[in-house]
């Protein structure tokens, strides 16, 4: 009898894992779920409620509860997959000698871990860590985590509440200043439009966001930089990687985004974060492998220029062991998050980037992603060679 292997999704910054019909892993925990069905492997899929701007050591703390709540039954293979910072979660969690507790279990579980998957990844930071590190950004990451789950419960934001939150982020972009009375306005607008129990959900997820923002500082450049030296590959297990670019912000853009007034608020918030991510110094960019290389290659043989991003984190700080897939698709589209209503349940595009991607692509993507968690190591003498 095959051991049954156990999948674990960790979410990325502001996660929401834990707030019901608000899927954040929505579609592919039902990808994965239907696609091991399909191929006769015996799986669990999980998907870890991580703090949601806590530090890096705290959400691996969450994983690992999860994994100890979950995997105690026998001892087969692990495979953890995050995306955005759950993939850091992750590589923590797995890194020889950690120490995330003294009454922690971690290297009972982390030796049983096989793989390892990063999905739009900010292994070397991201220049959104800076913007979103100072007291102004503090506030603006309370909105746009209410913007993102009010968009998924409802579709999207009523236009009034849309064209305040960017015309207060651009604001701010120009040192115009922040008033305090439009942030508690606009809150008090979009929570009204909740149910009391998913009212209460939402005020202690976002309380989670203002009181712990230790995330923001550890995913700056120079922070990263720390993390990675400190923070090894465990032998045995195979670290792969699904690289994300969008299209960059243009007049075309704003074109194809059409009439809709909720399409062009929502692409000019986009092309904010955008214009903020693609700041990546060349004295960062990594050194990558040939093989990681060609796989970064786009349809025509060409690179990504160095100001290449998803909207939230260079393309270019993303590879992280084998790249699985590289794929045009903004930050969120790679896990489901892009229009798509005919699906059912829908794919809801809350951040319009006209990146054109859609659930073949999803579908293609998360195949190949399981193709690499479940590709039979390599025996060598004695060694498995992952």
């Amino acid at each position: 009898m095959s051991l049954k292997h156990r999948f674990y999704l960790a979410p990325g910054f502001f996660g929401f894992a834990n707030l019901g019909e608000l899927v954040y892993f929505g579609h592919v925990r039902d990808f994965l779920i239907a696609e091991l069905l399909r191929r006769n492997v015996p799986a669990e899929v999980h998907v870890v409620p991580s703090h949601p701007t806590a530090s890096i050591r705290v959400r691996a703390r969450d994983l690992h509860a999860v994994i100890e709540q979950t995997a105690q039954g026998d001892d087969g293979p692990l495979h953890l997959i995050g995306h955005s910072t759950g993939a850091l979660d992750a590589r923590l969690l797995v890194a020889p000698n950690v120490q995330l507790g003294e009454q922690l279990q971690v290297e009972r579980y982390a030796r049983r871990v096989r793989t390892l998957v990063s999905v739009a990844t900010p292994h070397h930071g991201t220049p959104l860590a800076s913007l979103f590190g100072s007291i102004l950004g503090a506030k603006m990451l309370g909105l746009l985590s209410l913007f993102t789950l009010y968009s998924l419960r409802y579709g999207r934001l009523p236009l009034s509440a849309l064209f305040r939150i960017v015309g207060a982020i651009v604001r701010v972009d120009d040192r115009l200043g922040w008033k305090a009375t439009l942030v508690d306005q606009l809150f008090a607008q979009l929570l009204t439009d909740f149910s009391p129990e998913r009212r209460q959900a939402l005020v202690t997820f976002l309380a989670q966001v203002s009181s712990d923002q230790s995330l923001v500082t550890q995913l700056a450049l120079e922070a990263m930089d720390v993390f990675n030296a400190g923070t090894a590959n465990r032998p045995g297990v195979r670290y792969g990687s699904v690289v994300t670019r969008a299209r960059y912000p243009s007049w075309k853009g704003r074109l194809h985004a059409g009439m809709s007034p909720y399409a062009q608020g929502t692409y000019a918030l986009y092309s904010f974060l955008h214009r903020k991510a693609c700041a990546f110094p060349e004295a960062r960019k990594p050194t990558l492998s040939l093989e990681q290389l060609d796989r970064m290659r786009d349809s025509n043989g060409a690179l990504p220029a160095l100001r290449s991003s998803d909207g939230i984190v260079p393309t270019w700080s993303q590879p992280w062991g084998e790249v699985i897939a590289s794929v045009r698709a903004d930050h969120l589209d790679v896990i489901g998050h892009f229009d798509d209503p005919g699906y059912q349940p829908p794919h809801v595009d809350w951040l319009l980037s006209n990146s054109e991607f859609r659930r073949p692509q999803f579908e293609t993507v998360w195949r190949q992603v399981v193709d690499f968690c479940l590709r039979p190591p390599l025996v060598m003498g004695r060694h498995d060679v992952f």
